[in-house]
């Protein structure tokens, strides 16, 4: 066989293979005293906002200290949590999957003297460069998807509107007020690379107007037929053209009554481009949630049809945003989520709490069978 021809010896399968390509085992990254206690924690607490305790069966701890963290960092920012990692930690640092970031130390003495420096650090704008917070029954960082900055489909921005809304709730983010904790995620268009579809308060992109179509140069650019098979809902079919100097050209017509304004067709050519000024904007969602507890996991439902985008702050956005969140701390019950509380007093109680006006655009008519039948659950039924 080639594989064998080739020096290869199943039954000496590590003789002379490069072993060194791809990741190195996450293993070796561990701090000491979490390697040496692995599948022997007890127990954790959360001391304060932002600092917690393992506890092992061995009598050993590990302090952790959580600061907010950005989905984008500079290499300068990066090289400074390293130095901080090197001076307080043993170099060893982990990253949440929201973004934050946890210093951890094996010492009760050591955490004080960490936040101190932590706190002491900040941008030339006066603001913290390492938050201490997001544990517990509060908000902890928002995870988005990539925005103007760095994506070809999105309907707004994703670090700015995540910027606006975390500058108006990082109160939040630094106690434990709130009934339980609250998950808010952002995803700048309808494909949805953020977990927008099971969060507390999710932001989402959302264009309005089906994608242009620049017949001139569309042939000369994009093959027709992947475009077209790139459409999730047979929204675009071949058309010939006529330009305006009498030249007939292999274009692309759209349904407008099909398509969902995903821009898949643009990701395969880009004569199709999807975005608007006037038709690009903003919905929010609340209501979902991962976890088992209390109530199975629900998907966040529509509650704000569509906001303009209102660069830099989006402060229509903001405002609704902090409305939902202070009415569900003043009437939830302890441990409760958004979306169990808005069940448990109706969704229509929901929008006479926080002010939101109610449109035909927000009745939930989906009726899937698989809806109702699937499991969508972990929790243990007959």
């Amino acid at each position: 066989m080639a594989f064998i021809s080739s020096g290869y010896n199943p039954d000496k399968p590590m003789e002379d293979r490069i072993s060194d390509l791809g990741p190195q085992h996450y293993e070796q990254f561990y701090p000491d005293v979490i390697k040496k206690n692995k599948g022997k924690w007890l127990y954790h607490e959360i001391l304060k906002p932002g600092v917690l305790v393992h506890v092992s069966e061995t009598g050993d701890e590990v302090y952790t200290v959580r600061v907010g963290g950005a989905r984008l960092m500079s290499s300068t920012l990066i090289r400074e949590i390293c130095e901080i990692a090197d001076k307080h930690c043993d170099s060893c640092l982990r990253f949440t999957t929201r973004n934050n970031i946890e210093f951890m130390v094996d010492s009760k003495d050591k955490v004080d003297p960490l936040i101190k420096d932590l706190e002491s650090r900040k941008f030339d704008g006066g603001s913290l460069k390492f938050p201490v917070g997001g544990t517990g029954a509060g908000i902890t960082n928002i995870v988005h998807t990539q925005g103007w900055i760095h994506c070809h489909t999105p309907a707004t921005d994703a670090s700015g509107t995540v910027k606006a809304t975390m500058d108006e709730v990082f109160s939040d983010f630094q106690n434990m007020r709130l009934p339980a904790h609250l998950r808010i995620s952002m995803a700048c268009c309808l494909n949805m690379c953020g977990a927008v579809h099971c969060s507390d308060i999710a932001i989402l992109g959302y264009h309005r107007k089906p994608p242009l179509v620049d017949h001139e140069y569309l042939d000369k650019m994009c093959e027709v037929p992947l475009a077209i098979a790139a459409c999730p809902t047979a929204a675009l079919k071949p058309k010939k053209v006529e330009l305006e100097n009498g030249t007939t050209v292999n274009s692309i017509a759209v349904n407008q009554e099909r398509c969902m304004f995903c821009g898949n067709c643009y990701t395969m050519c880009p004569s199709l481009p999807l975005s608007d000024k006037e038709g690009d904007g903003i919905v929010l969602m609340v209501g979902g949630k991962v976890s088992n507890r209390i109530s199975a996991p629900k998907f966040s439902k529509v509650v704000v049809s569509f906001i303009p985008n209102e660069m830099p702050r989006w402060p229509t956005m903001t405002d609704q945003i902090k409305n939902i969140i202070e009415a569900y701390a003043a009437d939830a019950r302890k441990y409760e989520r958004l979306g169990e509380w808005a069940e448990r007093i109706g969704w229509e109680r929901f929008f006479d709490k926080t002010g939101l006006e109610f449109t035909h655009h927000l009745i939930d008519d989906f009726r899937d069978p698989a809806y109702y039948t699937w499991r969508q659950t972990s929790n243990f039924k007959f």
